[in-house]
């Protein structure tokens, strides 16, 4: 027979389950800042130079 989850296991479990998908989430929202980051660099290069912005 298997072994009987305890309400603390199962706690533990879902804490490092709700722990992973925050960093995950924390991960995307970095990328995504660092690519409108870079976005905006190259817009106000090409509006430096004059250029049309894309």
């Amino acid at each position: 027979m298997g072994k009987k989850e305890t309400q603390d296991d199962r706690r533990a479990r879902e804490r490092a389950e709700i722990t992973a998908r925050i960093a995950q989430f924390r991960s995307t929202q970095e990328r995504f800042a660092r690519e409108r980051e870079e976005y905006a660099s190259q817009a106000w290069r090409k509006a430096q130079l004059g250029e049309a912005a894309e």
